[in-house]
């Protein structure tokens, strides 16, 4: 199997890396070894050819995984698409939602029958054009139905920091299509010694947890950064999912989806984790940091920045009540501090839990 990626942000390179592991270890396999074959070729691509030419020097991702070797099977690639995309048997897309639109539109001219996966996490916002049918923003599935719907796709997401999966530890994803074929060859190519893979036919449940954990992760970090204990770190992982599945069901996601890798694990993972951007996001809005500064020191895409307003708007078309992204917000925006914006959730009326 040919497996393209296109992107060499970190998500991109680290897949990169651990596909190219597992060729490099195909070759040492011994004859009675009967395990499924996964990559035989990985070619990681970048559009921006000083990227390359230092990435080809050094063989390393410097900007964001820097000192990890990439493996010799791993091919660097800038040419044009329509050059070689074609032979691919998976091509998986590695760019963050925003630029989704532009590299399917640039994709479907170049593929036929492999089947196309993304790995972005969050809604894209609302596009500023009178031929926009949609008023609010879009999962990455609605996306490709109104510009490439002749494409077979699928989503690959889940708890996974970049680092982590390029230095081989130990991580489950799921794989999410509603085309088998495509939820297979997901499996097929990913699943190896330091990835394990979980099919599952909930693409819509498994979108809406991957863009909503972002925003409940900004939440958690504001939490910590307060120093608000761990009973209220608890609270809010909880009620956040209760959140995220509240989302996701009129949407047609499955609540059980939410409490999988893409719900509740993803959820944890980047609520907590140090590794986590949209975390460092909330506990600099605690310190008191404005966003502007937060995004330079950051120098990587937090995606819950972006996406959470456009969740909020997605959840009140739906009359959806979201508090805590309602929260995130309110500090994003530089409405209220991080301090009363606590106060007021804390405030709220008491319920019955549910989601």
């Amino acid at each position: 199997m040919n497996v393209a990626i296109l992107g060499s942000g970190a998500w991109g390179t680290a897949l990169g890396i651990a596909l190219s592991q597992q060729v490099a270890s195909q070759s040492t396999r011994p004859l009675a070894d009967s395990s499924p074959l996964s990559a035989s070729s990985v070619t990681l691509w970048s559009r921006d050819a000083q990227w390359l030419r230092q990435a080809i020097e050094l063989r390393s991702n410097a900007r964001y995984l820097p000192g990890i070797v990439f493996p010799a099977p791993l091919q660097l690639s800038a040419q044009p698409l329509a050059q070689w995309l074609g032979q691919a048997d998976l091509v998986v897309l590695a760019t963050p939602t925003a630029a989704l639109r532009e590299m399917l539109l640039q994709v479907r001219s170049h593929v036929s029958r492999a089947p196309v996966i993304w790995l972005c996490k969050g809604f894209e916002s609302p596009q500023p054009t009178a031929l926009e049918s949609h008023p609010v923003g879009l999962l990455p599935h609605e996306v490709q139905a109104l510009v490439a719907p002749e494409l077979r796709c699928g989503v690959l997401s889940g708890p996974s920091f970049a680092k982590e999966v390029a230095l081989g530890q130990p991580t489950a994803l799921v794989a999410a299509s509603p085309h088998r074929d495509v939820t297979k060859a997901m499996v097929q190519a990913f699943h190896g010694p330091h990835m394990r893979i979980y099919a599952n036919d909930d693409w819509v449940g498994v979108e809406v947890g991957g863009a909503v954990k972002n925003v409940m992760a900004i939440a958690t970090g504001i939490c910590d950064g307060l120093h608000l204990g761990l009973n209220a770190r608890a609270a809010l992982i909880t009620r956040g999912l209760a959140e995220m599945t509240r989302l996701a069901i009129p949407l047609g996601g499955v609540a059980e989806t939410l409490m999988g890798l893409s719900g509740l694990g993803d959820l944890v993972l980047t609520a907590t984790g140090d590794l986590s951007r949209n975390r460092r996001v909330g506990l600099l809005l605690a310190q008191g940091q404005n966003l502007t500064q937060i995004m330079a020191e950051l120098g990587h895409v937090a995606e819950g920045v972006y996406s959470a307003k456009t969740v909020l708007e997605r959840a009140q078309a739906l009359k959806i009540d979201m508090p805590i992204t309602q929260m995130v917000i309110s500090i994003l925006e530089g409405k209220v501090s991080a301090q009363e914006a606590m106060q007021r959730l804390m405030s709220r009326q008491s319920k019955s839990e549910s989601i």
